[in-house]
């Protein structure tokens, strides 16, 4: 081996051996131009005296080797003129084994081997034999690694194989077979000694200049794939027999990864289906720290693209029943590698899985076994929390949703929940958005009781807090999306039958109300509204509860919903309880049930009253009320007059006295329904009017105290646009002269001195002025009411 010289050393070396090779066959060439044959092989073999040198790495090695071999090329040439000139091919044969050292001597005698075969002089697998055990006169492992793979290069296009033109008797391919064995298994032997000469500190180094020749000892294995003659059966008897033998038996952990790569790498497909059995038998006999898991997940990569490349090799793969030694060489490997980490252990089985989705799609039993094997291997540690181990569960758990592209499928598989139980928190979290994330792309509607129950354990680590997971550590923006796609999902669950819908909601409300306060401000709407839709298909059934317990009647999902809402007050969140309450109510007033839609209506008041307390927040909740309370038409002259009388005395108790101006101005519409017989009391809708223009006088007032200038007109331009809309309603009540009024007003206040410009108000005005000379000028009933208002 090299010598402890650094590197400067090393490139003298280099450069004295390349200087000494060039020098001689410099006088080599000389003697092959004039014919000279016994000065040929003298100066050839002082050439090749300086491979002999132990003082080089394996890179600069072959720097020298590389040369040598060029000029070695030349020299098999000028033998191959002398045997036409009439030179003796076995004399030549014999005369340069005289060379005095043995290195050159073997590097002659395979460059005269190589044109003894090209004679046919002799059998081919005669001289073959002969070199082959000859080059055992070489133990150095670099050097004999060398020779040997000179040896193969020269012999490579001459093996006795079948169609060869060095074919011979009938076991003409054993015997190739034989020669690239030999050497194979001999050059083997040289590069795993290689790891134990040298001192210990070197080991780091020596693994490195092995992995330089690598391919030395690979390229065998490529020769033997590349033999015609190498059928399934003589693969399958001798030569991956002969092969794993020498793997196993050198019980180096770096020959044996390597080697079985290459086994895998160049051989075909069809002889790996085949010879399964016994190339998975290796594989628990192989060194511990070996990595089996990439050498299996190659080969079942390969596996399953030969697969994947046409449906008729697909019986092959029943036939020598692939998945069940696949599994049982996985168990074997993982109990044999006691100290194999889990994310080995996983990584094999996320290859598996891909194997058996890929070959047996159809067989869920095969991918729940898959996922048991899993468990079991994961059962009684703690959860995972290397992320390493953690990406392959994901993996694992990933990929039957990316075959099958439906949830449903997932759900039948028993081990898929026990699986996900080994994730840490935040994994577990990541896989439940994964799974939501497939039902979005695939637009797949989970329909009945049973998979919503089975989904909602699934993704549990988004609907509670898991045990021992570490509370507010997530960021608020994430959890907002984590939940925001829950209620993405519960829009997703839906069933035609009433029945199975109601199960369906009630399991959706049994997880959602688990998951503590914070998240039900995002679970519960979407949950409510996919209620109100069962609601309104249920419309004009007026079941009773006296029936089957979970007979889904419009009666018993609103008490249902009410429930759910008041889940929202330990929040708090009373805007938004407010606000399905009165969804609610406008629900049971499509279906007629009156005592229902006050009671949603008292609960939105008694919110407002002991809950709502922020102004902006009365503001929106008000108008909120009004409008939904406009639209009722369920209530009889009693109920409607209480819940409008507390809605108008909620509206003048606004803080600020603009607010109160819109929300009183705004219940006048409570009092004129355009659509509904009996409610247009034209009396009141004046009195709405009236008071709202008191407080918006008194608004103006305010602003001239505290300003010392009266505020913008507006309010009064908005209640004039309510006396234009109930005058064109046919309110009797509201006249012509009352509407003059208004705009002597409004133009007296914009022409005050005291008055605070607001173009939008000026403009709002003009625009109203020009909407009742468009309704004089247009003449009919509508222009005649119009013409006497002066503008």
């Amino acid at each position: 081996m090299m010598s402890d010289g650094g590197i400067e050393d090393e490139e003298k070396w280099l450069a004295e051996g390349i200087a000494g090779l060039q020098h001689n066959a410099f006088y080599m060439h000389r003697a092959l131009d004039s014919n000279n044959l016994r000065d040929a092989l003298k100066y050839s073999a002082q050439m090749l005296s300086e491979l002999r040198t132990s003082r080089l790495s394996p890179h600069k090695y072959y720097e020298l080797y590389m040369r040598a071999f060029d000029e070695l090329r030349k020299l098999e040439m000028f033998f191959k003129e002398e045997t036409k000139r009439g030179c003796s091919v076995i004399d030549l044969y014999e005369l340069v084994q005289h060379a005095g050292n043995i290195l050159p001597r073997l590097y002659l005698l395979c460059t005269v081997g190589s044109v003894y075969i090209r004679s046919k002089e002799a059998p081919a697998k005669d001289v073959l034999k002969d070199l082959v055990e000859m080059c055992r006169g070489i133990q150095h492992p670099v050097r004999g690694l060398f020779l040997r793979s000179y040896l193969s290069q020269v012999s490579r296009d001459k093996l006795p194989d079948i169609g060869s033109e060095y074919e011979g008797d009938a076991d003409t391919v054993m015997d190739a077979v034989e020669f690239v064995l030999q050497n194979f298994t001999e050059m083997n032997k040289l590069w795993v000694r290689m790891q134990h000469q040298g001192p210990v500190r070197e080991k780091e180094k020596r693994e490195k200049e092995r992995s330089e020749l690598r391919d030395l000892v690979g390229k065998n294995l490529h020769v033997l794939s590349q033999i015609e003659g190498v059928d399934l059966d003589l693969y399958r008897d001798t030569v991956l027999p002969r092969v794993l033998e020498q793997v196993v038996n050198c019980k180096d952990e770096i020959a044996q990864y390597y080697l079985m790569d290459c086994i895998i790498q160049v051989f075909p497909d069809e002889y790996h289906l085949q010879t399964l059995e016994t190339l998975l038998g290796a594989c628990p006999q192989l060194q511990p720290i070996v990595d089996i898991k990439t050498v299996l997940s190659q080969l079942m990569d390969r596996l399953s693209n030969y697969a994947a490349s046409s449906a008729e090799v697909l019986p092959e793969f029943l036939q020598v029943e692939a998945f069940a030694k696949l599994s049982n060489a996985i168990g074997k490997v993982i109990e044999a590698q006691v100290d194999m980490p889990a994310f080995g252990s996983i990584g094999l089985y996320v290859s598996l899985l891909t194997f058996t989705l890929r070959v047996h799609p159809d067989r869920l039993d095969y991918v729940d076994q898959v996922l048991g094997a899993c468990v079991k291997k994961l059962s009684g540690k703690a959860k995972l929390e290397d992320s390493k181990g953690t990406k392959q569960i994901v993996a694992l758990l990933s990929a039957p949703l990316e075959k099958y592209n439906d949830i449903g499928i997932a759900l039948k598989l028993s081990n898929y929940p026990r699986v996900m139980d080994h994730l840490d928190s935040a994994t577990n979290k990541v896989m439940a958005v994964v799974i939501i994330q497939s039902i979005m792309k695939n637009n797949t509607c989970i329909s009945t009781a049973d998979k919503v129950e089975a989904l909602f354990e699934l993704i549990k680590g988004l609907i509670k807090d898991l045990d021992g997971a570490p509370a507010d550590e997530l960021d608020e923006e994430d959890f907002k999306e984590e939940q925001n796609s829950v209620a993405r999902l519960i829009h997703m669950l839906h069933n035609d039958d009433p029945e199975e819908m109601l199960k369906i909601i009630c399991i959706v409300r049994k997880h959602i109300l688990s998951g503590g306060p914070k998240r039900l401000a995002f679970t519960v709407p979407p949950l409510i509204f996919s209620a109100l839709k069962l609601v309104r298909r249920l419309q004009g059934q007026d079941g009773d509860l006296d029936g089957e317990e979970m007979s889904a009647t419009p009666k018993k999902i609103f008490q249902l919903l009410h429930q759910t809402i008041e889940a929202l007050l330990s929040v708090p969140a009373p805007e938004l309880a407010l606000r399905l309450y009165l969804q609610c109510a406008e629900a049971a007033n499509d279906c007629d049930i009156e005592p229902v839609a006050y009671e949603f209506f008292t609960q939105a008041f008694i919110l407002y009253e002991e809950e709502v307390a922020d102004s902006k927040a009365q503001v929106t909740a008000i108008h909120l009320i009004i409008g939904t309370l406009q639209r009722m038409n369920v209530f009889g002259v009693e109920n409607r007059d209480t819940l409008t009388h507390k809605a108008t005395g909620y509206s003048a108790k606004l803080l600020k006295k603009p607010d109160q101006c819109r929300a009183v101005y705004a219940c006048s519409h409570l009092f004129w329904v355009d659509d509904q017989d009996g409610i247009k009391d034209g009396e009141r809708v004046l009195l709405c009017l009236k008071r709202a223009l008191r407080i918006a006088n008194a608004a103006q007032q305010m602003a001239n105290v505290t300003r010392g200038s009266n505020g913008p007109v507006t309010l009064f331009v908005e209640i004039l646009n309510k006396y234009l809309y109930f005058f064109e309603k046919g309110n009797a009540q509201v006249t012509t002269a009352a509407i003059q009024g208004l705009v002597e007003l409004i133009t007296t206040e914009m022409q005050s001195d005291a008055k605070t410009q607001d173009p939008s108000a000026d403009a709002f005005f003009s625009s109203t002025l020009r909407y009742i000379q468009f309704q004089k000028q247009k003449g009919g009933a509508m222009g005649e009411k119009y013409e006497p208002i002066k503008v």
